[in-house]
């Protein structure tokens, strides 16, 4: 087939997970034989000028990387109009794709999709334009969700914006991914009833980066680990209060705090509240090397996350052959099953993260068994080319429909309902 994908973010350019997941997907595909060309950005902050727009084969991938335009918009302070601006550029840069018209190595070829796979709200606009464009069935997969990110809450301004985006973009596609049950549920609860049939998908793991090491014991006091972003929804706040308690039972226990965000500070000072400053160390963000070497001497993970559609550090900790210790949020659910591939606890429960903690730093041994468990049920579930064969099953399923006007969304502040 002849895919193209649309995301905000593809190698250089990348900002979380997500561009990651979507360069790990398009190589896999190009592998089994698929044409594929990904339609994304340069950094942030540059011009046509300074980073002109890029069209360049990287690992069997046409990768069509869109300069950004002249008027002065940041990402962190006009979100909606830099997101639009962004899709401005994206959709000439198809419109060009199609008609031959890129500068770049391949003869001015034109090009046109089978299928359109958009990946999350920030590309909405591109996705559908294009999907109209070359009559291609668009698939869309929704990673997270505004309301899913804020505990159910669409109350400010941005958020009904955001919502109402996702919304527009669920129910103008032929086909949607979901990365997990829950995350199959939140979008059918927000953005239904009338969306196209939903693919739980999960996300993979490549395995020839990450060395497998089981964990061997150690002097000084154990050491627990956490990785990801440091925003409100992953918890991180649950783990340092948590802390006191673990370091009753087993005294001299640290918290390596591993990532960036926008929670740092405030994470700081909850750490003074909860009498640990000395306990707490805050890394920054680690490269694959650094983050490998921290996954290894680690005792435990620890993903105390509020919210999440999946959860990648799982896996990751799961093949480098580290125990891990999780909350039931979402897809975290589903990627760690208690007392079979890890420990796991209530998203929020701080009393329930310490006793998880101290069921899994009492038994090593017992927890090494866990860990090579989840290393089983990776290899067998989680790999990249599983995914990208259940993904083009979506695409060969999916059919164009005719464009409908939809009325816009009823948004309504309230919590999602318990799943």
């Amino acid at each position: 087939m002849k895919i193209l994908m649309i995301s905000w973010e593809y190698p250089p350019v990348i900002v979380g997970g997500l561009g990651r997941h979507v360069h790990h997907l398009a190589v896999h595909l190009a592998e089994q034989g698929h044409d594929v060309v990904v339609l994304s950005r340069r950094p942030s902050g540059t011009d046509g000028r300074s980073h002109p727009t890029v069209d360049h084969l990287a690992e069997g991938v046409r990768v069509i990387a869109v300069a950004e335009d002249p008027p002065h918009f940041v990402f962190g302070e006009d979100m909606m109009a830099w997101t639009l601006a962004m899709g401005h550029a994206m959709i000439r840069a198809g419109l060009a794709l199609g008609a031959g018209e890129l500068d770049g190595p391949f003869d001015g070829a034109p090009w046109a999709p089978e299928v359109i796979h958009a990946h999350d709200w920030l590309v909405a606009h591109p996705a559908i334009a294009l999907a109209e464009h070359f009559k291609a069935p668009l698939v869309s997969t929704i990673h997270a969700t505004e309301a899913g990110r804020h505990g159910g809450w669409v109350s400010s301004n941005m958020n009904r914006q955001v919502h109402s985006v996702e919304w527009w973009l669920a129910n103008s596609s032929d086909g949607l991914i979901a990365c997990s049950q829950s995350m199959d549920g939140e979008v059918s609860t927000l953005f239904g009833p009338d969306l196209p049939p939903i693919s739980i998908i999960r996300n993979g793991i490549d395995l020839a980066t990450w060395t497998f090491r089981p964990r061997t014991k150690h002097d000084g006091p154990p050491q627990l680990l956490y990785v990801g972003r440091l925003e409100y929804e992953k918890g991180v706040q649950d783990a340092i209060a948590a802390l006191p308690a673990i370091r009753a039972e087993f005294p001299g226990t640290t918290l390596t705090i591993a990532g960036e965000g926008t929670q740092h500070q405030w994470l700081i000072e909850q750490a003074a509240e909860h009498d640990v400053t000395n306990a707490v160390i805050f890394l920054g963000r680690l490269d694959h090397v650094e983050l490998l070497e921290r996954l290894h001497a680690a005792d435990a993970i620890v993903l105390p996350s509020r919210y999440e559609p999946f959860g990648i550090v799982a896996l990751e900790a799961a093949a480098a052959g580290a125990p891990v210790v999780a909350s039931t949020a979402g897809g975290l659910g589903e990627a760690v099953v208690d007392g079979i591939t890890g420990f796991s606890f209530e998203p929020g429960d701080a009393e329930g993260l310490a006793k998880a903690a101290c069921r899994s730093l009492e038994d090593s041994a017992r927890a090494q068994e866990l860990a090579e468990q989840a290393y089983v049920r990776l290899t067998a579930e989680f790999t990249w080319t599983h995914v990208a064969e259940q993904t083009a099953r979506v695409y060969a399923r999916a059919e164009r429909h005719e464009p409908v006007p939809l009325a816009r969304p009823v948004i309504i502040a309230r919590p999602l309902p318990d799943r």
